[in-house]
C-alpha cells in the first residue's frame, strides 16, 4: 500500500516545499548535492530537465525504497538564461532588461522509484509577458518584496503579478517551481492515492 511509501522532495527550496504541502501526503525533504553549472551551448530547457534528473537520482541513493521527487527551473528570453541576481542592483539591471520582453520559465522535474528503478522526466514551460514598467516602478518592486532569489527578479505567486501583462501556459505551479499537475499524474502512477485518505 502507498501509504507504506516514503516520498521524498529532493530540494531546500521553501517554494517547492510549501507547494507539494497541497497535496496533503507527508513527505520527507533532502537537499541534493548537485552543481548547478550551466554546460557550454545547454538551453534552458535542457539545463532545468538535466539538473532536474540528477537532484532526484542523488537524493534516490539514500532512500531504497521511496519515490524521490528532484525539480529544477530555469528561466530564458529566447536561448538566454536568467540567473538568481542575488542584490539589488542586478535585480533592477535584469527587470530593466525584461521590460516589454517574454520570459519562458521552464520547470523541470522528475520522479524516480528507487524500489523499481522507474524513472518519469519531464519539462513543464510557462510563458510570462512583461508589461513596459520603468526604473521608478522597478525600484518599488524590489524594495517591497526583495525578490533577490528569484530567477528573473520577480514573485510570480506576490506582488510581481503587478509587472506582468499575461501569462501563458498550462499548470500556473508550474512558475513558482513545481508542475503539481504533472507531479500528481506521476505518483498516481506509482501508486499514490490522490486525493489521499483521510487519516
Amino acid at each position: 500500500m502507498t501509504a507504506l511509501r516514503t516520498i521524498v522532495l529532493g530540494s531546500t527550496s521553501p517554494y517547492r516545499r510549501s507547494l507539494l504541502e497541497r497535496l496533503r501526503i507527508p513527505f520527507e525533504t533532502a537537499s541534493p548535492e548537485v552543481a548547478e553549472d550551466r554546460l557550454p551551448e545547454e538551453t534552458p530547457r535542457a539545463l532545468a530537465e538535466r539538473l532536474a534528473r540528477e537532484k532526484a537520482a542523488n537524493v534516490a541513493t539514500r532512500y531504497p525504497d521511496a519515490l524521490v521527487i528532484g525539480s529544477d527551473q530555469s528561466a530564458g528570453v529566447g536561448e538566454r538564461v536568467l540567473s538568481k541576481p542575488g542584490d539589488h542592483k542586478r535585480a533592477a539591471e535584469q527587470l530593466a532588461a525584461l521590460s516589454g520582453q517574454s520570459v519562458v520559465f521552464h520547470t523541470g522535474v522528475c520522479l524516480i522509484d528507487t524500489a523499481s528503478g522507474r524513472e518519469w522526466i519531464g519539462v513543464v514551460p510557462f510563458t510570462v509577458h512583461m508589461r513596459e514598467f520603468d526604473e521608478d516602478e522597478i525600484d518599488r518592486y524590489l524594495r517591497l518584496e526583495r525578490p533577490y532569489d528569484c530567477s528573473g527578479s520577480f514573485k510570480s505567486e506576490g506582488l510581481g503579478v503587478s509587472l506582468f501583462r499575461r501569462m501563458e501556459g498550462d499548470d500556473p505551479t508550474a512558475l513558482v517551481g513545481l508542475p503539481l499537475i504533472r507531479v500528481c499524474a506521476w505518483l498516481r502512477e506509482a501508486g499514490v492515492t490522490l486525493p489521499p485518505a483521510r487519516p
